[in-house]
Protein backbone atom coordinates (compact mmCIF):
# COMPACT_ATOMS: atom_id res chain seq x y z
CA UNK A 1 0.00 0.00 0.00
CA UNK A 2 3.08 2.53 1.00
CA UNK A 3 4.34 1.67 -2.75
CA UNK A 4 1.05 2.53 -4.47
CA UNK A 5 0.52 5.76 -1.96
CA UNK A 6 4.27 6.92 -3.10
CA UNK A 7 3.96 6.31 -6.33
CA UNK A 8 0.84 8.58 -7.22
CA UNK A 9 1.97 11.07 -5.08
CA UNK A 10 4.96 11.40 -6.99
CA UNK A 11 3.15 11.24 -10.10
CA UNK A 12 1.11 13.78 -9.33
CA UNK A 13 4.07 16.14 -8.04
CA UNK A 14 5.60 15.54 -11.29
CA UNK A 15 2.38 16.10 -13.42
CA UNK A 16 2.28 20.19 -11.24
CA UNK A 17 5.69 20.66 -12.10
CA UNK A 18 5.72 19.73 -15.81
CA UNK A 19 2.53 21.96 -16.05
CA UNK A 20 3.74 24.59 -14.42
CA UNK A 21 6.64 24.66 -16.97
CA UNK A 22 3.95 24.44 -19.98
CA UNK A 23 2.22 27.23 -18.24
CA UNK A 24 5.38 29.55 -17.76
CA UNK A 25 6.07 28.86 -22.10
CA UNK A 26 3.68 32.07 -21.91
CA UNK A 27 4.34 35.57 -23.95
CA UNK A 28 3.84 37.42 -20.53
CA UNK A 29 7.27 37.02 -19.09
CA UNK A 30 4.94 34.48 -16.50
CA UNK A 31 7.29 32.26 -14.48
CA UNK A 32 6.29 29.10 -12.95
CA UNK A 33 5.16 30.36 -9.19
CA UNK A 34 3.78 33.56 -10.89
CA UNK A 35 1.73 31.32 -13.11
CA UNK A 36 0.36 28.81 -10.62
CA UNK A 37 0.13 32.06 -8.13
CA UNK A 38 -2.16 33.86 -11.12
CA UNK A 39 -4.19 30.85 -11.08
CA UNK A 40 -4.88 30.77 -7.71
CA UNK A 41 -5.60 34.30 -7.47
CA UNK A 42 -8.18 33.46 -9.95
CA UNK A 43 -9.95 30.87 -8.09
CA UNK A 44 -9.97 32.86 -5.26
CA UNK A 45 -12.27 35.56 -6.90
CA UNK A 46 -9.58 38.08 -7.45
CA UNK A 47 -9.97 41.16 -10.04
CA UNK A 48 -8.29 43.52 -11.93
CA UNK A 49 -9.15 47.01 -13.69
CA UNK A 50 -9.96 46.06 -17.33
CA UNK A 51 -6.74 46.92 -19.55
CA UNK A 52 -3.80 46.78 -16.47
CA UNK A 53 -0.83 44.53 -16.69
CA UNK A 54 -2.55 42.27 -14.28
CA UNK A 55 -5.47 41.89 -16.15
CA UNK A 56 -4.04 40.78 -19.38
CA UNK A 57 -1.80 38.23 -17.23
CA UNK A 58 -4.67 36.82 -15.64
CA UNK A 59 -7.63 36.59 -18.85
CA UNK A 60 -4.27 35.10 -21.07
CA UNK A 61 -3.14 32.64 -18.79
CA UNK A 62 -6.98 31.81 -18.02
CA UNK A 63 -8.34 31.56 -20.82
CA UNK A 64 -5.18 30.86 -23.08
CA UNK A 65 -2.74 28.77 -21.72
CA UNK A 66 -4.64 26.85 -19.30
CA UNK A 67 -7.01 24.91 -21.59
CA UNK A 68 -4.07 23.20 -23.15
CA UNK A 69 -2.15 22.21 -20.07
CA UNK A 70 -5.68 20.75 -18.56
CA UNK A 71 -6.93 19.30 -21.78
CA UNK A 72 -3.19 17.37 -22.24
CA UNK A 73 -4.38 16.28 -18.71
CA UNK A 74 -7.51 15.26 -19.73
CA UNK A 75 -6.52 13.77 -22.50
CA UNK A 76 -3.62 11.49 -20.93
CA UNK A 77 -5.50 10.62 -18.31
CA UNK A 78 -8.91 9.31 -20.54
CA UNK A 79 -6.81 7.25 -23.04
CA UNK A 80 -4.94 5.62 -19.88
CA UNK A 81 -8.17 4.56 -18.08
CA UNK A 82 -9.95 3.44 -21.10
CA UNK A 83 -7.06 1.41 -21.82
CA UNK A 84 -7.15 -0.02 -18.45
CA UNK A 85 -10.58 -0.67 -19.17
CA UNK A 86 -10.57 -2.36 -22.32
CA UNK A 87 -7.65 -4.51 -21.43
CA UNK A 88 -9.67 -6.31 -18.57
CA UNK A 89 -12.91 -6.53 -20.89
CA UNK A 90 -10.85 -8.17 -23.69
CA UNK A 91 -8.43 -9.50 -21.16
CA UNK A 92 -5.74 -8.95 -23.28
CA UNK A 93 -2.38 -6.80 -22.63
CA UNK A 94 -2.53 -6.07 -26.21
CA UNK A 95 -6.18 -3.96 -26.04
CA UNK A 96 -5.72 -0.26 -25.49
CA UNK A 97 -8.00 2.56 -25.68
CA UNK A 98 -8.23 2.21 -29.81
CA UNK A 99 -9.48 -1.04 -29.99
CA UNK A 100 -12.91 -1.37 -31.11
CA UNK A 101 -11.47 0.72 -34.40
CA UNK A 102 -12.63 4.49 -32.33
CA UNK A 103 -9.53 5.84 -34.22
CA UNK A 104 -9.88 4.76 -37.68
CA UNK A 105 -13.65 5.45 -37.34
CA UNK A 106 -12.86 9.18 -36.41
CA UNK A 107 -10.60 10.05 -38.72
CA UNK A 108 -12.89 8.64 -41.89
CA UNK A 109 -15.33 11.03 -40.02
CA UNK A 110 -12.90 14.24 -40.13
CA UNK A 111 -11.71 13.32 -43.18
CA UNK A 112 -15.15 13.27 -44.88
CA UNK A 113 -15.92 16.75 -43.12
CA UNK A 114 -12.70 18.26 -44.32
CA UNK A 115 -12.79 16.63 -47.84
CA UNK A 116 -16.53 16.61 -49.00
CA UNK A 117 -17.61 19.28 -46.57
CA UNK A 118 -20.22 16.66 -45.07
CA UNK A 119 -21.08 16.52 -41.64
CA UNK A 120 -23.66 14.46 -39.73
CA UNK A 121 -25.10 18.17 -38.11
CA UNK A 122 -25.95 21.69 -39.06
CA UNK A 123 -22.53 23.04 -37.69
CA UNK A 124 -20.00 23.97 -40.05
CA UNK A 125 -16.14 24.97 -39.80
CA UNK A 126 -13.78 22.86 -36.97
CA UNK A 127 -17.22 22.02 -34.84
CA UNK A 128 -19.05 20.58 -38.03
CA UNK A 129 -15.17 18.08 -38.30
CA UNK A 130 -15.86 17.03 -34.23
CA UNK A 131 -19.01 16.40 -34.90
CA UNK A 132 -18.00 14.11 -37.71
CA UNK A 133 -15.04 12.67 -35.77
CA UNK A 134 -16.99 12.31 -32.72
CA UNK A 135 -20.01 9.84 -34.96
CA UNK A 136 -17.47 8.38 -37.04
CA UNK A 137 -15.65 7.18 -34.13
CA UNK A 138 -18.69 5.40 -32.37
CA UNK A 139 -19.91 3.67 -35.22
CA UNK A 140 -17.30 1.15 -35.15
CA UNK A 141 -17.45 0.70 -31.68
CA UNK A 142 -21.17 0.30 -31.63
CA UNK A 143 -20.65 -2.23 -34.59
CA UNK A 144 -17.98 -4.70 -32.77
CA UNK A 145 -20.61 -3.99 -29.42
CA UNK A 146 -23.39 -5.35 -31.14
CA UNK A 147 -21.80 -8.59 -33.17
CA UNK A 148 -20.39 -9.82 -29.69
CA UNK A 149 -23.54 -9.49 -28.03
CA UNK A 150 -24.90 -11.57 -31.33
CA UNK A 151 -22.49 -14.69 -31.47
CA UNK A 152 -21.14 -13.96 -28.16
CA UNK A 153 -17.47 -13.71 -29.47
CA UNK A 154 -14.05 -14.34 -27.26
CA UNK A 155 -11.70 -11.77 -25.96
CA UNK A 156 -9.45 -12.64 -29.28
CA UNK A 157 -12.44 -12.69 -32.01
CA UNK A 158 -13.44 -9.02 -30.64
CA UNK A 159 -9.72 -7.80 -30.84
CA UNK A 160 -9.29 -9.26 -34.18
CA UNK A 161 -13.39 -7.42 -35.30
CA UNK A 162 -11.90 -4.39 -34.06
CA UNK A 163 -9.15 -4.50 -36.54
CA UNK A 164 -10.96 -5.35 -39.12
CA UNK A 165 -13.20 -2.52 -38.56
CA UNK A 166 -10.30 -0.29 -38.41
CA UNK A 167 -9.36 -1.70 -42.01
CA UNK A 168 -12.52 -1.00 -43.49
CA UNK A 169 -12.88 2.82 -42.09
CA UNK A 170 -9.19 2.99 -42.89
CA UNK A 171 -9.90 2.13 -46.63
CA UNK A 172 -12.85 4.37 -47.21
CA UNK A 173 -10.86 6.89 -45.80
CA UNK A 174 -8.49 6.78 -47.94
CA UNK A 175 -10.55 6.31 -50.83
CA UNK A 176 -11.76 10.26 -50.11
CA UNK A 177 -8.47 11.07 -49.27
CA UNK A 178 -6.97 10.48 -52.87
CA UNK A 179 -9.40 12.14 -54.74
CA UNK A 180 -8.79 15.64 -53.32
CA UNK A 181 -6.06 18.43 -53.83
CA UNK A 182 -2.98 18.77 -51.96
CA UNK A 183 -3.67 21.63 -49.72
CA UNK A 184 -6.95 19.92 -48.46
CA UNK A 185 -4.97 16.20 -47.93
CA UNK A 186 -2.42 18.14 -45.68
CA UNK A 187 -5.02 19.23 -43.80
CA UNK A 188 -6.89 16.23 -43.40
CA UNK A 189 -3.36 14.49 -42.59
CA UNK A 190 -2.66 17.02 -40.25
CA UNK A 191 -6.09 16.47 -38.20
CA UNK A 192 -5.53 13.30 -37.92
CA UNK A 193 -1.99 13.50 -36.07
CA UNK A 194 -3.22 14.51 -32.72
CA UNK A 195 -2.47 17.87 -31.63
CA UNK A 196 -3.52 20.32 -28.70
CA UNK A 197 -2.27 23.16 -30.21
CA UNK A 198 -5.26 24.30 -31.36
CA UNK A 199 -7.28 24.34 -28.18
CA UNK A 200 -7.41 27.78 -27.27
CA UNK A 201 -10.39 27.92 -25.10
CA UNK A 202 -12.69 26.16 -22.27
CA UNK A 203 -15.28 25.74 -25.03
CA UNK A 204 -13.10 23.47 -26.57
CA UNK A 205 -12.48 21.42 -23.21
CA UNK A 206 -16.19 21.46 -22.07
CA UNK A 207 -17.31 18.26 -23.46
CA UNK A 208 -14.26 15.89 -23.04
CA UNK A 209 -13.30 17.12 -20.05
CA UNK A 210 -17.43 16.49 -19.01
CA UNK A 211 -17.23 12.83 -20.70
CA UNK A 212 -13.86 11.49 -19.38
CA UNK A 213 -14.58 12.76 -15.55
CA UNK A 214 -17.83 11.31 -15.73
CA UNK A 215 -16.19 8.04 -17.66
CA UNK A 216 -13.32 7.75 -15.21
CA UNK A 217 -15.35 7.79 -12.11
CA UNK A 218 -17.81 5.15 -13.20
CA UNK A 219 -14.85 2.90 -14.20
CA UNK A 220 -13.22 3.58 -10.79
CA UNK A 221 -16.23 2.63 -9.18
CA UNK A 222 -16.35 -0.57 -11.39
CA UNK A 223 -12.69 -1.56 -10.71
CA UNK A 224 -13.24 -4.60 -8.49
CA UNK A 225 -15.90 -5.86 -11.21
CA UNK A 226 -13.26 -4.96 -13.67
CA UNK A 227 -10.73 -7.33 -11.64
CA UNK A 228 -13.71 -10.17 -11.61
CA UNK A 229 -12.72 -9.88 -15.82
CA UNK A 230 -9.52 -10.92 -15.75
CA UNK A 231 -10.32 -14.03 -13.85
CA UNK A 232 -11.47 -15.07 -17.21
CA UNK A 233 -15.80 -15.33 -18.32
CA UNK A 234 -17.06 -18.33 -16.36
CA UNK A 235 -15.10 -17.32 -13.06
CA UNK A 236 -16.66 -13.60 -13.08
CA UNK A 237 -20.11 -15.05 -14.34
CA UNK A 238 -19.40 -18.03 -11.20
CA UNK A 239 -19.03 -15.14 -9.16
CA UNK A 240 -22.16 -13.25 -9.95
CA UNK A 241 -21.19 -10.96 -12.54
CA UNK A 242 -23.51 -10.40 -15.80
CA UNK A 243 -20.68 -10.71 -18.02
CA UNK A 244 -22.35 -9.81 -21.33
CA UNK A 245 -23.99 -6.84 -19.72
CA UNK A 246 -21.26 -5.33 -17.79
CA UNK A 247 -18.85 -5.63 -20.53
CA UNK A 248 -21.40 -3.96 -23.00
CA UNK A 249 -21.96 -1.16 -20.54
CA UNK A 250 -18.00 -0.55 -20.37
CA UNK A 251 -17.12 -0.70 -23.73
CA UNK A 252 -19.74 1.96 -24.55
CA UNK A 253 -18.64 4.26 -21.72
CA UNK A 254 -14.77 3.58 -22.77
CA UNK A 255 -15.99 4.47 -26.10
CA UNK A 256 -17.64 7.43 -25.73
CA UNK A 257 -14.96 9.15 -23.36
CA UNK A 258 -12.46 8.03 -26.31
CA UNK A 259 -14.18 9.68 -29.39
CA UNK A 260 -14.89 12.53 -27.54
CA UNK A 261 -11.28 13.10 -26.83
CA UNK A 262 -10.29 12.32 -30.31
CA UNK A 263 -12.67 14.34 -32.18
CA UNK A 264 -11.39 17.53 -30.60
CA UNK A 265 -7.53 16.60 -30.46
CA UNK A 266 -6.99 13.94 -33.01
CA UNK A 267 -5.10 11.02 -33.24
CA UNK A 268 -2.80 9.88 -29.68
CA UNK A 269 -1.44 6.71 -29.80
CA UNK A 270 0.39 4.13 -27.33
CA UNK A 271 -1.49 6.16 -24.34
CA UNK A 272 -3.74 3.39 -23.88
CA UNK A 273 -1.19 0.65 -24.06
CA UNK A 274 1.99 2.06 -22.11
CA UNK A 275 0.52 3.66 -19.12
CA UNK A 276 -1.66 0.45 -17.58
CA UNK A 277 1.49 -1.54 -18.42
CA UNK A 278 4.14 0.56 -17.09
CA UNK A 279 2.17 0.49 -14.02
CA UNK A 280 1.00 -2.89 -13.80
CA UNK A 281 4.75 -3.43 -13.72
CA UNK A 282 5.02 -1.28 -10.74
CA UNK A 283 1.62 -1.52 -8.55
CA UNK A 284 0.60 -5.20 -9.70
CA UNK A 285 -3.03 -5.98 -11.40
CA UNK A 286 -5.33 -4.60 -8.78
CA UNK A 287 -7.66 -2.06 -10.92
CA UNK A 288 -8.63 -0.23 -7.72
CA UNK A 289 -5.06 1.34 -8.13
CA UNK A 290 -4.14 0.65 -11.63
CA UNK A 291 -7.04 2.67 -12.86
CA UNK A 292 -5.96 6.25 -10.71
CA UNK A 293 -2.29 5.48 -11.52
CA UNK A 294 -2.81 4.96 -15.14
CA UNK A 295 -4.33 8.53 -15.58
CA UNK A 296 -1.44 9.88 -13.79
CA UNK A 297 1.09 8.23 -16.14
CA UNK A 298 -0.90 8.70 -18.81
CA UNK A 299 -1.83 12.76 -18.57
CA UNK A 300 2.32 13.28 -17.19
CA UNK A 301 3.19 11.04 -20.20
CA UNK A 302 0.97 13.70 -22.92
CA UNK A 303 2.26 16.93 -21.04
CA UNK A 304 5.87 16.00 -21.22
CA UNK A 305 5.46 15.12 -24.95
CA UNK A 306 3.51 18.63 -25.70
CA UNK A 307 6.60 20.29 -24.00
CA UNK A 308 8.77 18.70 -26.10
CA UNK A 309 6.62 19.47 -29.05
CA UNK A 310 6.63 23.25 -28.24
CA UNK A 311 10.03 23.61 -27.77
CA UNK A 312 12.05 20.77 -29.96
CA UNK A 313 11.74 23.31 -33.24
CA UNK A 314 10.46 26.29 -31.73
CA UNK A 315 8.69 28.64 -32.58
CA UNK A 316 7.03 25.91 -34.72
CA UNK A 317 5.54 23.13 -32.98
CA UNK A 318 5.49 19.41 -33.76
CA UNK A 319 2.55 17.23 -33.50
CA UNK A 320 1.84 16.17 -30.17
CA UNK A 321 0.66 12.90 -31.78
CA UNK A 322 4.27 12.28 -33.26
CA UNK A 323 6.09 12.82 -29.71
CA UNK A 324 3.68 9.90 -28.33
CA UNK A 325 4.37 7.71 -30.55
CA UNK A 326 8.16 8.78 -30.44
CA UNK A 327 8.73 8.59 -26.71
CA UNK A 328 5.61 5.45 -26.42
CA UNK A 329 6.96 2.81 -28.58
CA UNK A 330 10.05 2.38 -27.86
CA UNK A 331 9.17 2.61 -23.98
CA UNK A 332 6.63 0.25 -25.13
CA UNK A 333 9.03 -2.53 -26.80
CA UNK A 334 11.40 -1.90 -23.85
CA UNK A 335 8.59 -3.16 -21.36
CA UNK A 336 7.89 -6.33 -23.54
CA UNK A 337 11.62 -7.29 -24.12
CA UNK A 338 12.25 -6.47 -20.31
CA UNK A 339 9.47 -8.37 -18.86
CA UNK A 340 9.82 -11.84 -18.23
CA UNK A 341 6.89 -13.22 -17.61
CA UNK A 342 4.33 -14.10 -20.03
CA UNK A 343 1.49 -11.67 -21.06
CA UNK A 344 -1.03 -14.17 -19.57
CA UNK A 345 0.36 -13.13 -16.18
CA UNK A 346 0.39 -9.56 -17.33
CA UNK A 347 -3.10 -9.10 -15.08
CA UNK A 348 -2.20 -11.12 -12.04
Amino acid sequence: MRIKILFMAACLVAIIAVAGVALAMNNRGLGFLESYRCIIDHLLGATYERGTVEWYDDYLLWNAFLPRVVLGIVLGAGLAVCGVAMQSVMNNPLADAYTTGVSDGACFGAVAAIVTGFTFSSALGSMGIVTNAFIGGFVPAIILIILSNAVRMNPATMILVGIALSYIFSGMETVIMVSTDADTLKEAYLWQIGSLGDIVSWDQCLIPLTVCILAGLFLQACSSKLNLLTLGDDSARSLGLDVRVFKTVVMVVASLAVASLVSYVGIVGFVGLVAPHLVRMILGGNNRYVIPASAMVGSLLILIADLIARTVIAPEELRVGIVVSMIGAPVFLYLIVSRRKSYGEVFR
